[in-house]
């Protein structure tokens, strides 16, 4: 298969060869027809001889790069099937391991089964243009230009006229060389275009030539500052850092008129993303576990990874309020393109120590290669769970009724971890996805305080009171096997089985066969101080639920860690059970009701409605499309305007050009209907009014003078 790897390799070098040699041979014609044009035939063809010889030898030299190690190296990059063993082919075959043997056998079975495609690189069009042009360009010059002995100047006439007014400098060439961070492993690149898109942390280089030549000369920032040209042997030069995407214009002392804006975007380092390749499913149950738990995970990013990432593994001991979690960590080689790398791992659920009724929670943590700081991303979490042992003995109404009994709603600490978790995460969620999450935690915190709440008599908010859990027991273990005294007044016998209330619904069920007291606002459950200590514990939740449902987790942590606190203080709390007694609800004061008095009550007057001149944006927009001329002043507001509110705007950048190009030329429609199009996507959208009522037409106005003047009394 090294045959292969040689054919390649020359048709490469044959077309590297050709390419320099044709574009050799149009400079060598360029180089000539001004040798001829000055000295005569015999130097022009010196000249174009020489010219070609070295262009040759040029081609010839950069076409030897192109053997069969390029070759392999180009297979390799192109083919991901052939595994970066593509070098094996040139190797000696006697000088290689049994393993590389094989590989060897592999990669040759691969290039027959699947012959490569021309890997010959592109003609150099643009090259090969570029030099024939300057040739025709220089052959046209020699032949149009007339020869002859130069004749001698005359001789200069006195004259008291003034001398002409030196003309402004013009830019008349510029390029910008953009060197890109060395993590991304992009080639620096030369243009001479002013507008480009450059990685965040690249490297500006200006060099600009005016003629004639200006006396100082700068590049003018959007936001004010200046980055100073400094005057070389021809040119000027300047260079910065990319940051952000910025707009800026070449400006040179004495210049008549100023030039356009010029527009840098940066393009951000994307953040590393990370896919669970397996197990398919976010939750694998096995009873017992497995001796091997296979995973793998699949990892993307623009430019590149590291190539070892940690593997996060969580092992949950205990269940309800007493869980507790133990961290362990393992590294992972990555194989595959530096920039798509797949992690592969065996865990044995043993060596981690997990148990019935236990999670083995895994995830994978990788890093990019932005320098300084790199980027970190997790995959999904993947959870190996050993389910409980089933109950044994739990038959007939005794089992339906267990069934329902277990806590389903989170609890107060893992409500407390979520939220932590959530503040960590927040600069990687946008607003809108930081808002969603917490309020599902809101709405978990609430459910656990009604939860809570059926425990001093409250009334549920919506939907039927749930039933009781095993945090709060209600009665102690000598009132009898199913929590009751013998003598609590209750009927212990079940409901006739055939006609059950709530067929299928598991609160019926627990209601009809689990005998809970249905009367929460008579819950005598608890002694006093372990109500309070309760209520107390209800009063932080309502806090927490405040600030998670306004999506500030971080003011409601506080609260929901006091509340765990007060929650564990009734758990430890004793017990007693104590007589049902009936509602006593607070006299009614027949002194307040229908009084008519407003004091402590804050008045609701609507906010006023903003006047067209208080917004910039909008009277700038009416401005425009007067048709006349918009004044200086209202452009600066409203460009203070977007530098204030950025977030308003979807493309700042686009705001601050179109400005300008209004103020260069007050003239332009199109600059006009570019800016008005802006303004209006950044307007603020009007409050909605009260739509006046209608007013009848003819007969209710009619009826209206008739009511006014008195005879519709009549």
């Amino acid at each position: 298969m090294s045959a292969v790897l040689q054919q390649l390799s020359r048709g490469a070098r044959v077309r590297v060869f050709a390419g320099g040699l044709l574009t050799g041979l149009g400079i060598a014609v360029a180089c000539a027809a001004p040798a001829w044009h000055a000295w005569g035939t015999g130097v022009a063809g010196m000249v174009g001889v020489a010219v070609a010889a070295a262009a040759t030898l040029l081609a010839w030299r950069r076409a030897r790069r192109y053997d069969a190690a390029w070759a392999a190296s180009r297979l390799d990059a192109t083919r991901r099937d052939l595994e970066d063993s593509t070098a094996l082919l040139l190797a000696d075959q006697d000088a290689l391991g049994p393993l590389q043997a094989l590989q060897r056998e592999r990669i040759a079975r691969r290039l027959h089964e699947r012959p490569p495609g021309d890997l010959r690189p592109a003609w150099a069009w643009r090259a090969i243009c570029t030099g024939w042009l300057v040739a025709a360009i220089a052959v046209a010059f020699a032949l149009a230009w007339p020869r002859g002995t130069p004749t001698p100047p005359a001789p200069a006439v006195a004259s008291s006229a003034a001398p002409a007014p030196e003309a402004p400098p013009r830019l008349v060439e510029a390029q910008l060389r953009i060197e890109p961070p060395g993590y991304t492993g992009i080639a620096a690149t030369t243009t001479d275009e002013l507008d480009v898109q450059a990685p965040v942390g690249s490297r500006l280089h200006w060099t600009l030539r005016f003629d004639p030549q200006p006396a100082a000369a700068a590049l003018a920032l959007h936001d004010g500052s200046r980055v100073e040209l400094r005057r070389g042997d021809d040119a000027w030069v300047a260079e910065t850092r990319l940051e952000a995407s910025l707009l800026y214009r070449v400006s040179a002392e004495g210049e008549a008129a100023q030039g356009r804006l010029h527009r840098i975007d940066a393009v951000p380092d994307a953040a590393p993303v990370v896919r669970v390749r397996i197990p398919e499913r976010g939750l694998t149950l096995a009873d017992p576990p497995p001796r091997a738990w296979p995973l793998s995970f699949e990892a993307e990013d623009d430019h590149g990874l590291q190539a070892e990432a940690r593997l996060l593994v969580t092992r949950s001991e205990g269940s309800g309020e007493n869980v507790r979690f133990h961290e362990h960590v393992r590294v992972l080689r990555g194989r595959g393109d530096r920039r798509a790398l797949r992690f592969d791992a065996s865990l044995d659920p043993s060596d981690f120590g997990l148990q019935r009724g236990e999670d083995l929670v895994a995830r994978l943590e990788v890093r990019d290669n932005r320098s300084p700081q790199p980027q970190v991303a997790r995959s999904a979490s993947v959870i190996l769970r050993w389910p409980e042992q089933p109950l044994l003995g739990a038959e007939g109404l005794e089992g339906l009724a267990r069934q329902v009994l277990p806590a389903y709603f989170r609890s107060q600490r893992q409500i407390i971890i979520d939220a932590e978790a959530l503040i960590a995460q927040r600069p990687q969620l946008s607003e809108d996805a930081f808002a969603a999450r917490s309020d599902a935690l809101g709405v978990d915190q609430r459910l656990l305080r009604l939860r809570y709440g059926q425990f001093l008599g409250e009334e549920s908010e919506a939907g039927s009171r749930p039933p009781p859990t095993s945090d709060l027991p209600v009665a102690d273990a000598e009132d009898g096997e199913d929590g009751h005294a013998h003598d609590d007044g209750h009927d212990h016998a079940a409901s006739d089985p055939a006609t059950p209330q709530g067929f299928g619904d598991p609160g019926g069920i627990l209601e009809a066969f689990g005998h809970t007291h249905d009367l929460p606002e008579a819950a005598t459950l608890l002694d006093p101080e372990t109500r309070e200590i309760l209520r107390s514990a209800l009063r932080e939740m309502w806090q927490s639920e405040l600030h998670l449902r306004q999506a500030e987790p971080a003011k409601a942590l506080p609260y929901a860690n006091r509340a765990l606190e007060f929650i564990k203080q009734v758990q430890q709390a004793d017990r007693i059970y104590l007589q049902r007694v009936g509602t006593r609800l607070p006299p009614i004061d027949e002194t307040r009701r229908l009084g008519g008095k407003r004091e402590g009550i804050a008045p609701r007057a609507p906010s006023p409605p903003s006047r067209p001149g208080d917004d910039p944006v909008q009277a700038a927009w009416q401005a425009l499309g007067e048709g006349g001329p918009v004044a200086t002043e209202t452009l600066d507001a409203v460009q203070d305007w977007a530098a204030d509110h950025a977030a308003l705007v979807g493309d700042p950048l686009a705001l601050v050009a179109a400005i300008d190009a209004l103020r260069i030329d007050p003239g332009c429609v199109a600059c006009r209907e570019d800016l008005r199009g802006l303004l209006w996507a950044a307007m603020r959208r009007p409050d909605g009014g009260v739509a006046p009522r209608e007013t009848g037409g003819e007969t209710g106005r009619r009826y209206l003078e008739l009511l006014q003047s008195g005879e519709g009394a009549r």
